[in-house]
């Protein structure tokens, strides 16, 4: 079988012990329904922290079922689809190796590959792991932040069709370690003209500084 989508996961907003907004929608569960997908998500997927989540770069997160049970084994646990915050839990894509800009046909839906997952105190606290986001960030294996480019429908067991991959080679996990630990890739990132607004930016300040 192809590359699919495993699981769509939404999740409400909840009180939480960690960050500073003591409430997140990071617990993800999993719907058997198929889901309404606009330009800001999914339908009945709330966002807690309208700072640093959600918005037309960060529309819809998508993981892969293969990183979740590599994370698993490293864990010592099961680690159930939407447990990282994740609204896709795909199978048979290469998530970290996407190219930003990529677009993705589920469903009725198009997406489109643009931004990064970068691990905070609420994702550290729910996963509770010792040092998490280290590890996390050491791992390069973030998943992908996808903007809607056509709104439709999508559900669990739909195909991931790749229809468009752009010709550079900037992808999710160049991405990953320009915002992380090889800030020196940030100029990269203007490579690629679908790149989310706030990296975009945040490349083109680290480019002016070198001049």
């Amino acid at each position: 079988m192809g590359a699919f989508v495993e699981s769509v996961n939404t999740g409400r907003v909840r009180p939480v012990p960690w960050g500073s907004l003591k409430r997140s929608a990071i617990d993800k569960r999993a719907t058997d329904a198929r889901v309404r997908v606009g330009p800001y998500g999914l339908d009945g997927d709330e966002i807690a922290d309208l700072e640093h989540h959600g918005g037309l770069d960060k529309a819809v997160y998508a993981y892969a079922a293969e990183d979740l049970e590599a994370w698993s084994v490293e864990i010592g646990r099961e680690l159930r689809a939407g447990e990282f915050g994740e609204n896709l839990t795909t199978r048979g894509v290469d998530v970290t190796g996407a190219r930003l800009g990529e677009r993705w046909r589920i469903g009725t839906t198009v997406l489109e590959v643009c931004s990064v997952r970068i691990p905070c105190r609420v994702f550290a606290g729910f996963v509770d792991q010792e040092r998490w986001v280290r590890r996390f960030t050491e791992r390069g294996v973030p998943g992908a932040y996808l903007r809607v480019i056509e709104s439709g429908e999508l559900g669990t067991g739909d195909a991931v069709e790749v229809t468009d991959v752009p010709e550079h080679r900037v992808t999710v996990g160049v991405m990953f370690r320009a915002l992380t630990t090889e800030r020196a890739l940030l100029p990269s990132l203007l490579e690629a003209p679908a790149v989310a607004e706030e990296a975009r930016l945040k490349a083109e300040r680290y480019v002016a500084a070198a001049r």
